[in-house]
């Protein structure tokens, strides 16, 4: 047999107190799609970033290709022939793709040589592995999809035959997912070495040769894909057994706490983005928004929560809400007994660079359980998020942490706890397990449920399907800006719920095979 493409001997790595990895072994097989799971903060990200030299390990061995290699940077790591597409894109925004390529790997004082050859590798690059983009587009103009392709040339053009991928799915549609599979399976058929960090089970058993699963910073299993389950899976990585679809009982719809009419909203180039909305949502019931990104589930949020202006009217508990104007604000939503969780919870739901227990306060600082007198009482709301940090799991359990040292999973479990314990009438929630382990993903389903059932209204997007027909009392479909059409979770199904996210309702059917899938084209497009 050959030598591993990558093995780790003994891995350690501590930060403080906390042990991120302890005495990890591991071996990648070349040619292979070798997956690892594990819970948010299980020390995933950690190993993959000692491997790629962001971090150097406390102690312990990394042998690439059978030699013992030391990896003090990522330089060193890219001589070593070893690509990694981050969670968050490192991407300059407002360069071209070509420029992104090149950036660090220049040749010579004048970039008119480095970007000339670029130009010509990209294209084979792009043909070889069905990842074509424009080279001359800006990345802020590029859709995630887009982006994400753009990094997987960056490792490429640096001649990587090892890539880790950290999460690559989690800001991508299913579309793009699908596509993104079909890469790296086509850079697998070429001989390339693929390490898949993810919490998907799904994703593992559809895509990975063999799958490693971490717990709390230990290495508890390697196995055959082809071997196991989602079931055991899930109970090796969370260490007991996990429900994989949502208990609820049937909802008991009360009073309408959410109505909205004729709601519009114009961007600022003049684009509507929604296009005479009108829907409500019960006290006791969940509507679920299903649609491809980019179709004005965003823009829905927004203007709900207070954030972007547009017309029309919408009530809640009868009372209208300001569209525009000073009271149109997140402030006067909250005071209103409207909770958000927002769909980017690094931009819109913290600051990264403050600690947890200062997040937590985040738009109920005026709370008076959080003030004495003209002074903040930062005793008892750290005491507050100490306590939701117990309740909703949060690792590490320290409020002292800043919220950037958190798994994106953890980051989302401190604005879900946020947003959830206010007590909320009704509860606006975007893509709520983005980024969540399947552990967590139960506890969030369980939270969002337990206020439905205390006969709360809750407006939920997601781009999972799976997760709106299991949440959802009712469902909702958006395409452009428009609601194509409601259903019920028990009297639909995925393939009907895709063609009206595509554009086709009921009348449509009529239409050919080649105008069903350019209406989809057109989609994922719009989106990509």
């Amino acid at each position: 047999m050959s030598d591993p493409a990558i093995e780790l001997r003994g891995i350690s790595k501590s930060f403080g107190a906390v042990k991120a990895n302890k005495d990890i072994a591991i071996r990648v097989m070349p040619g292979t799609i070798h997956g690892i799971i594990g819970e948010n903060g299980a020390g995933k990200s950690t190993l993959m970033s000692i491997l790629y030299g962001f971090y150097r390990a406390d102690r312990g061995e990394i042998f690439i290709r059978g030699e013992r290699t030391d990896i003090p940077d990522s330089q060193a790591a890219i001589r070593a022939g070893i690509g990694m597409v981050f969670q968050h894109f490192k991407l300059v925004q407002n360069f071209t793709v070509l420029e992104n390529i090149v950036l660090g790997a220049e040749e010579g004082a004048l970039l008119t040589t480095s970007l000339g050859k670029a130009r010509t590798l990209l294209k084979q690059l792009s043909e070889d592995y069905e990842l074509q983009v424009d080279p001359d587009a800006r990345i802020e103009d590029l859709g995630v999809g887009m982006q994400q392709r753009v990094e997987i040339l960056k490792a490429l053009y640096r001649q990587a035959d090892i890539l880790i991928l950290d999460e690559p799915t989690g800001v991508l549609t299913p579309s793009e997912a699908d596509h993104l599979f079909r890469i790296l399976e086509g850079l697998k058929r070429e001989g390339k070495t693929i390490i898949l960090i993810t919490h998907k089970l799904r994703e593992i058993m559809e895509i990975t040769d063999t799958v490693s699963v971490m717990r709390r910073g230990e290495m508890t299993a390697t196995v055959k894909t082809a071997e196991t389950g989602p079931e055991e899976l899930a109970e090796l990585m969370v260490g007991r057994k996990v429900l994989l679809r949502v208990e609820k009982k049937a909802a008991q719809p009360g009073a309408r706490v959410l109505e909205i009419e004729d709601l519009r909203v114009v961007d600022g180039s003049g684009v509507e983005r929604l296009r005479g909305i009108s829907l409500d949502v019960r006290a006791g019931e969940i509507l679920g928004i299903a649609g491809v990104a980019g179709n004005g589930q965003s823009e829905l949020l927004e203007v709900l929560g207070g954030m972007r202006s547009g017309t029309g009217r919408v009530r809640v508990n009868g009372d209208e809400l300001d569209l525009v104007g000073p009271r149109a604000d997140a402030r006067t939503r909250r005071a209103r007994g409207i909770a958000h969780v927002p769909e980017d919870r690094q931009h819109e739901g913290l600051i990264m660079d403050f600690h947890a227990w200062e997040n937590v306060a985040f738009g109920y600082h005026a709370d008076p359980a959080y003030n004495r007198g003209l002074l903040m009482d930062n005793d008892a709301l750290r005491r507050d998020t100490e306590r939701k940090i117990a309740k909703f799991d949060v690792r590490p359990a320290d409020c002292w942490q800043t919220a950037k040292n958190f798994s994106g999973g953890n980051q989302q479990k401190i604005v879900i706890a946020r947003e959830l314990e206010r007590d909320p009438d009704l509860l606006l929630v975007g893509q709520p397990t983005r980024g969540v382990d399947i552990g967590a993903i139960e506890f969030i389903h369980q939270q969002i449920v337990a206020l439905r059932d205390a006969g709360k209204a809750i407006l939920l997007v997601s781009v999972e399907l799976d997760e709106i027909l299991s949440l959802s009392d009712r469902i909702a479909v958006m395409f452009d800006g428009r609601i194509m059409g409601e259903r019920l979770p028990s009297q639909t199904d995925e393939r009907e719920l895709g063609l009206m996210m595509a554009g086709i309702t009921d009348t449509d059917r009529g239409h050919t095979h080649a105008e069903v899938e350019g209406n989809l084209a057109h989609v994922h497009g719009k989106v990509g």
